[in-house]
């Protein structure tokens, strides 16, 4: 079905009514990359409206949560041993899933949505768009140890290596180091401390591409805000 533009403008929760016809008369909307025109009538399932060049979801069955997940909750739709999914995490309206996955001992920021078109380019390796993360380890490495992981580890299927890695603080045989990735292979981060001869006690999510909150308490979702869907949209093009 179609619907007029800037009603759909509207409802996505960018703007007013009014507020999204003056974006449309200032040519700052675009409909599969053409200038949109007041009175415009789209197929929101089928078209992509960008508003000052970042893609604007106007579909009104999207929706999208962020969950601080727990330990030992799987990162999945489902699970064949019957734990705790991030699915239980979420409000049951409308049917969603994770966005990459954290592995069941982690913690942290995991973003579920039935959004597929982000899906694809906050997964897809191209896009790289990075991931930070607190961890926790056994020892004591130094400065020099933990820029390894910037050089470059190899790991049994293929060298693996961080975006950025800084050491945070040292006390009683244990450290904090935040690790910043873009790809996101299979306990890549553990498997990368474990080769440096550090292994991960605690490992927490903190950040997705622009995406955080430090007050999100453990085991609670929420709804993205429409401006934090726009910026993970714009991280994921420019990356």
């Amino acid at each position: 079905m179609t619907e007029r533009l800037q009603k759909l403008i509207a409802h996505s929760g960018l703007t007013s009514r009014r507020g999204a016809e003056e974006l449309i008369r200032e040519g700052r909307v675009t409909v599969d990359g053409v200038s949109a025109h007041l009175g415009q009538k789209i197929e929101p399932e089928s078209v992509v409206v960008e508003v000052d060049g970042v893609r604007l979801p106007v579909r009104p069955d999207l929706v999208y949560y962020l969950v601080n997940k727990p330990p030992g909750v799987v990162s999945t739709a489902s699970d064949p041993q019957g734990r705790p999914t991030v699915i239980d995490l979420v409000p049951a309206r409308s049917r969603v899933y994770p966005v990459g996955r954290l592995d069941v001992d982690s913690e942290g920021l995991l973003l579920l949505t039935n959004d597929g078109e982000l899906t694809n380019l906050l997964t897809h390796p191209r896009h790289g768009v990075p991931k930070s993360y607190n961890v926790l380890v056994r020892g004591a490495p130094t400065v020099a140890e933990v820029r390894k992981l910037e050089a470059g580890i190899d790991l049994d299927d293929g060298p693996a290596k961080a975006l950025s890695a800084r050491l945070l603080d040292t006390a009683r045989n244990r450290a904090s180091v935040e690790i910043v990735i873009g790809e996101g292979r299979k306990r890549e981060i553990r498997r990368m401390c474990d080769a440096l001869g550090y292994p991960v006690l605690r490992l927490f999510r903190t950040a997705i591409g622009p995406l955080r909150d430090p007050h999100l308490k453990s085991g609670v979702s929420r709804s993205l805000t429409v401006e934090e869907v726009r910026s993970l949209y714009a991280a994921a093009t420019a990356a």
